[in-house]
């Protein structure tokens, strides 16, 4: 999400003060995912009527878990009936909350749902590159001490050999010698050596014990150019993007915690099971049109002064929509990324008994990129589930191309190069894949900074009776926080158009 630009800090401070709204003024919302549904929480409260069509038969759109009992229908037909134990879950979509996204928190808080922190740095997780140190998976500790203390070590050697004499001050050079010395851990000589002291961080060969034996044994650091060749240091960098950094959180109990609470909030509101089929407004109000499917498919039409639109744009681009041409130019300019996510069940902890990995994300170069430990119940006995692959690009677009079934069994194949108990533990898996999913069609809208300046502040103002909002109308995109700013951006405009026109 870095690479496609989503990385940044949000602007949220409180919910918008809608103050002075005409009594009677109606609103439709289109879609009961979270931004659609804080819509018409935030609109009910400041005295709209309100109401909301869903085509699918739950709200809480890509906020959403999967249990033991659920099933799951993509484009094509094929059903996975998950068959996790009691108490499991994957969470197909959204799975981690950062501490800066204000929003989201505010109203977890504000809706009584329960956060506890998500473990996104292990350092006794695995990085893992096939073609590297004979395809066996290190260590995240090792490859980030010896690629810290290596590079301190090469940079302390061209200070020394004035080298740097041109950009390096003599005062500095000293501050830079020290700073290489005890972020490096390098020895008297400014090398980066096997010693105690780098084993207390990178780990021992034989561990501190007690009694007579107790005595640890350094450990080996890596060959320095193998470390370097293995590109494995890229993913000590991606911990430190913003969006990635701790704290994190997740709702206890699974990310779908917050899409029922959120239910909650606009209980009798929403009208699912209906497919939108073209929306229309003139200067006196809105009128859509859907198949309703608690019918058998009978059309029927919703009127109201203004509606927000929360349906992804992969799929608002096939609906009929009166708007003016920059905004349904900017519907179509839109693409939207395909992810893939499975799920694996197995029949204990193992990464936990066997490997002390207690949550934190392990990641390779194959294609399904990362497992993902849960950040809940350790030391519990019993199933446990682990996301055994994430993957965006063209590893998500061939992953899609399977079926569920094998999309689980290359998961547990490449997840194997990793953990030797994969085969003998295995219980059942799931493998979502986002672009078959029909009411979305795909995992979240990739912008380019060519088509944000193009088409963005088109997508996002409003037209006439008619404002949008959902992740794709923010620059928080593929994140829930996005599609809360995106709303309460949203649900502002149209405020103050009901109040100019009252």
């Amino acid at each position: 999400m870095t690479r496609m630009g989503h990385a940044a800090g949000t602007d949220f401070r409180s919910p918008p003060a809608l103050s002075g709204a005409k009594q009677g003024t109606t609103v439709v919302v289109l879609g009961a995912g979270l931004a659609g549904m804080l819509a018409a929480y935030e609109l009910k409260r400041a005295g709209y009527g309100v109401r909301i069509l869903e085509y699918q038969n739950r709200s809480g759109g890509r906020n959403f878990s999967l249990r033991g009992g659920d099933s799951l229908t993509e484009l094509g037909g094929a059903t996975q009936k998950v068959g996790f134990a009691p108490g499991n879950y994957i969470n197909p979509g959204p799975w981690r909350i950062p501490y800066h996204h204000q929003a989201i928190l505010h109203y977890c808080r504000a809706f009584g749902v329960a956060l506890e922190p998500f473990i996104e740095v292990n350092h006794n997780a695995l990085l893992h590159n096939s073609a590297s140190f004979g395809g066996t998976p290190q260590r995240y500790r090792d490859i980030m001490t010896d690629f810290n203390g290596q590079t301190a070590e090469l940079l302390a050697k061209a200070i020394n050999q004035n080298h740097l004499d041109d950009v390096v001050s003599a005062d500095e050079r000293h501050d830079l010698l020290a700073a290489m010395r005890g972020w490096g851990l390098l020895d008297v000589d400014y090398a980066y050596r096997k010693s105690d002291k780098v084993s207390l961080r990178r780990g021992w060969a034989k561990a501190q014990g007690g009694g007579p034996d107790g005595a640890p044994v350094p450990s080996q650091p890596l060959p320095r150019a193998e470390v370097m060749k293995s590109g494995l240091w890229q993913w000590l960098a991606f911990n430190m993007n913003y969006e990635m950094q701790t704290t994190m959180f997740q709702p206890v109990g699974g990310m779908d915690m917050i899409g029922k609470a959120f239910a909650r909030q606009v209980e009798g509101l929403v009208t699912h099971n209906v497919k939108v089929t073209r929306i229309e407004q003139d200067e006196r109000g809105v009128t859509v049109t859907y198949d309703d499917n608690n019918h058998g498919g009978a059309v029927g039409q919703a009127k109201a002064d203004y509606c927000v639109c929360t349906i992804p744009l992969s799929v608002l681009s096939q609906i009929d929509v009166q708007a003016r041409a920059p905004l349904r130019q900017a519907i179509q300019a839109v693409p939207y990324a395909s992810s893939v996510k499975v799920g694996l069940e197995f029949n204990r902890r193992f990464w936990e008994e066997d490997e002390q990995i207690y949550g934190g994300i392990s990641f390779t170069d194959q294609p399904m990129s990362q497992i993902s430990y849960p950040s809940h119940g350790y030391f519990s006995d019993g199933p446990a589930v682990l996301l055994g692959a994430y993957m965006f690009g063209a590893a998500a677009y061939d992953f899609a191309g399977k079926t569920p079934e094998q999309r689980v069994q290359a998961a547990l194949q490449q997840g194997a190069a990793l953990h030797h108990q994969y085969p003998k533990e295995f219980r059942t898996g799931v493998g979502v894949a986002w672009s078959r999913m029909p009411w979305t069609l795909g995992c979240c809208a990739t912008w380019s900074e060519e088509s944000r300046r193009k088409h963005y502040r088109d997508l996002t103002e409003m037209d006439n009776r008619l404002v949008l909002a959902g992740e794709h109308a923010s620059y928080v995109g593929c994140w829930q926080e996005g599609a809360l700013l995106s709303s309460l951006a949203a649900i502002t405009q149209l405020h103050q158009r009901a109040v100019r026109a009252a």
